[in-house]
């Protein structure tokens, strides 16, 4: 993603895109092993493989907020001007957060909407802070309140993107992924996925979730794993180089953390 998302809308479409570095054959043949027809209230219910369970998080952490995020009913994925997204294969559920009505709630900014509206909700306003390519910072100042939030949120995501967020996080291994934790492929384009839960098997194998926005700005869902569809919506973290998820391949070592 580019620095200025508003600077001419046809280099908006054609640098700022999340290109789709995955096979799209696979991504129209995703399916999950667990029913996508039942609902679960939020990312938390997502039911675990069989002999699994959720790593323990404090009751305050990102971990645990994220687990808290609630899941809509409709398991339809729109974009921000209301129009269904062209593939709807790809999510096994949506997260009901707001995805605006600009064209600004992209893979990174999904990213960092999770991130900020956790900050907001621990009321740990210091810490909403995102920096663009160049390095200038952008601070949620006073007045604290949902609308200044709100018009915050615009202007980061109009000034920072992969590229500027690759940068402010730091390098993270696999054997530790955490939920909060990001996929980054940092660039112009560029994509990101964030990490929404993990789990651990007696054996100490480690499995996690994916969500992710696309462009254009749409709503923010929970991924399909198109390469193990038997723990699909769950990927295993192991050691493979590649990270295939439905509409965009990772390498190992893009995986980052707060």
């Amino acid at each position: 993603m580019l620095s200025f998302k508003s600077f001419a809308g046809f280099l908006l479409l054609t640098s700022l895109s999340c290109i789709n570095r995955a096979d799209s054959s696979d991504a129209k043949n995703v399916f999950s092993s667990l029913p996508q027809q039942l609902h679960y209230a939020n990312v938390g219910q997502i039911p675990l493989p069989e002999g699994y369970k959720r790593t323990v998080g404090h009751s305050n952490s990102f971990a645990s907020w994220l687990r808290s995020v609630s899941l809509k009913t409709d398991n339809t994925v729109y974009l921000f001007n209301g129009n269904k997204k062209e593939n709807q294969s790809a999510q096994f559920a949506v997260l009901d957060i707001s995805v605006g009505k600009k064209n600004l709630q992209q893979c990174a900014d999904a990213v960092m909407r999770l991130r900020a509206e956790y900050l907001f909700a621990q009321r740990n306003f210091d810490s909403i802070l995102f920096a663009d390519n160049d390095g200038t910072k952008y601070i949620f100042k006073p007045p604290h309140n949902r609308q200044n939030f709100d018009i915050y949120l615009d202007r980061v995501f109009g000034m920072c993107g992969t590229a500027s967020l690759s940068k402010q996080l730091q390098p993270a291994v696999m054997h530790d992924i955490s939920p909060g934790d990001v996929l980054i492929h940092g660039g112009f384009p560029g994509h990101a996925v964030i990490v929404m839960d993990v789990a651990t098997n007696n054996e100490g194998i480690k499995i996690y979730l994916l969500a992710q926005s696309y462009m254009p700005a749409q709503d923010i869902h929970v991924l399909n794993n198109p390469s193990n569809k038997k723990i699909s919506p769950w990927y295993k973290a192991n050691e493979d180089e590649k990270i295939e998820t439905p509409e965009y391949l990772f390498g190992i070592n893009e995986l980052k953390k707060w």
